[in-house]
């Protein structure tokens, strides 16, 4: 029999977790967390405080030593066992989330499974750490690398994707052998706090993850970051808030990797399929109800087709179900707080004030919870907010370019570079747009670059380091470097 709502929310542990105890924050504290698409209450969790993110951190330094010595192949079957049982309970988690974040629970299980992958991709990349050995040019040593541990580590998760977040930066700090103290957002702490209760049953020792949720996230991290025996720090969130942890990092020159805001550009040529473009074009920005760093944030459309693809963008668009994600045939849910919508919605009346046309949607949608209508902009002028904004919502301004130049020099006049997309059937413009485009990751001909085995990053202002692949492991070792005399 499936398990009621009430039930799974009594089931998540809402203490904090610190050195393989569930306890309550040392002040005693509770917030709410609330349900964006009806504004209730879903239940309460504990609010640390400093004192309590401190705790955490004296309880990972503690694990540190012994986890760096207990065997890969050990470390991967935890991640291996966790993979498993994170999706048995997929449904669980997917429903949580839903509540708790507001995306369509089909959408939710997609974002199960594509968080369960990262425990399983790294539970492979566990036994596959690797050094090096070489004669010196002089023949006089042998160079010997070895990647180590870099140690305790901060992470910092958002709201938006509560669990693919956590498992992105979770599953290679186990897999390298860090512990870690996680700090999830506070709008979204119950997913994290499911999956951490999965880990412990799958394994996992005392002490190795410890959790703190907070309101306080400032206060409670402050002094975890400058405080000598941590020794990573890792973020994913806005620019603003990551340029503010990269500061307080410098202090103790910790290893730092941060995924932050983007400013996606999605180019569609002349040559593009058109119908392939409105295709890619739904899922790189109605992904996460359009709150996700890598939506499509602006569309750059060829002046030929420009009109076509408008039209057909916003005829998709305007036949999407909007509601409750828990309700059956909903495809688009609530933002994730009023603010957030105002925010939405201000960019929207900028647009059009400037001049550019509202094809379908445009407004808020009145009742209970933060929705609002998916929305098409056509004729997006320059200067224009929405286009050098990140608008994190079901928002497409689209404009036009006349050449391929004009589209890549206004695909980077941007601070940011986190991805961009392109349409075309032209394999050599392909490879020159990719080249010249100043993001991290591109995708071509597709709405979805996300993938537990390809590398996951950007660069500007969108931030540096990567997770994912094989080369999101090494943001969690150091390389030392052994001389041997002969």
């Amino acid at each position: 029999m499936a398990i009621t709502q009430k039930a799974l929310v009594d089931s998540v542990p809402t203490r904090l977790l610190v050195g393989g105890t569930w306890r309550e924050a040392s002040g005693g504290a509770r917030f709410d967390v609330h349900d964006p698409a009806t504004g209730g209450t879903i239940t309460t969790c504990a609010d640390a405080t400093p004192e309590d993110g401190l705790a955490a951190l004296a309880a990972a330094h503690e694990a540190q030593a012994g986890w760096a010595a207990t065997p890969p192949r050990d470390r991967g079957e935890i991640l291996r066992r966790a993979f498993e049982m994170v999706t048995e309970r997929a449904e669980e988690l997917a429903v949580l989330m839903t509540l708790e974040m507001g995306k369509a629970l089909p959408e939710a299980r997609g974002e199960v499974a594509y968080g369960a992958e990262f425990l399983r991709w790294f539970s492979e990349e566990a036994v596959r750490v690797r050094g090096s050995y070489a004669v010196a040019p002089n023949g006089a040593t042998r160079l010997l690398t070895m990647r180590q541990p870099v140690g305790p580590t901060l992470m910092i998760t958002p709201w938006n994707f509560p669990l693919a977040m956590g498992t992105r930066k979770i599953a290679p700090a186990i897999a390298a052998g860090c512990t870690m103290v996680v700090k999830p957002a506070a709008e979204t702490p119950l997913t994290m706090l499911l999956l951490a209760r999965i880990l412990e049953e799958a394994g996992l020792p005392d002490g190795i993850l410890n959790v703190v949720t907070t309101t306080d996230s400032g206060g409670v991290c402050e002094p975890v970051i400058r405080d000598s025996r941590l020794r990573k720090l890792t973020f994913t969130g806005s620019t603003a808030v990551g340029k503010v942890l990269v500061g307080q990092a410098a202090e103790q020159l910790l290893r730092v990797s941060m995924e932050l805001g983007g400013n996606a550009p999605f180019l569609v040529f002349e040559d593009a399929d058109v119908d392939a473009a409105v295709d890619g074009a739904m899922l790189a920005k109605m992904r996460n109800i359009g709150e996700a760093c890598t939506s499509a944030n602006r569309f750059l459309v060829h002046e030929s087709v420009a009109a076509e693809f408008s039209e057909k963008l916003a005829a998709r668009m305007d036949a999407l179900t909007v509601g409750k994600g828990t309700k059956k045939g909903v495809e688009v849910g609530p933002l994730i707080t009023e603010e957030a919508r105002a925010g939405v919605h201000e960019l929207v009346e900028d647009a059009v004030g400037r001049g550019a046309r509202l094809l379908t949607g445009g407004e808020a949608i009145e009742g209970r919870g933060h929705f609002y209508r998916p929305t098409v902009l056509a004729d997006v002028p320059e200067g224009s907010r929405c286009l050098t904004e990140e608008i994190f919502g079901p928002v497409a301004p689209v404009c036009t370019f006349r050449d391929e130049d004009e589209a890549v020099a206004r695909a980077n006049a941007t601070e940011y570079g986190l991805v961009g997309y392109l349409y075309t059937r032209d394999n050599a413009r392909v490879l020159r747009v990719a080249e010249a485009l100043e993001f991290g990751m591109v995708g071509v001909n597709t709405g979805i670059v996300s993938n537990p085995a390809a590398p996951f990053g950007g660069v500007k202002h969108s931030g540096f380091g990567r997770e994912g692949g094989a080369e999101g492991i090494e943001e969690y070792l150091e390389v030392k470097y052994v001389g041997i005399a002969t």
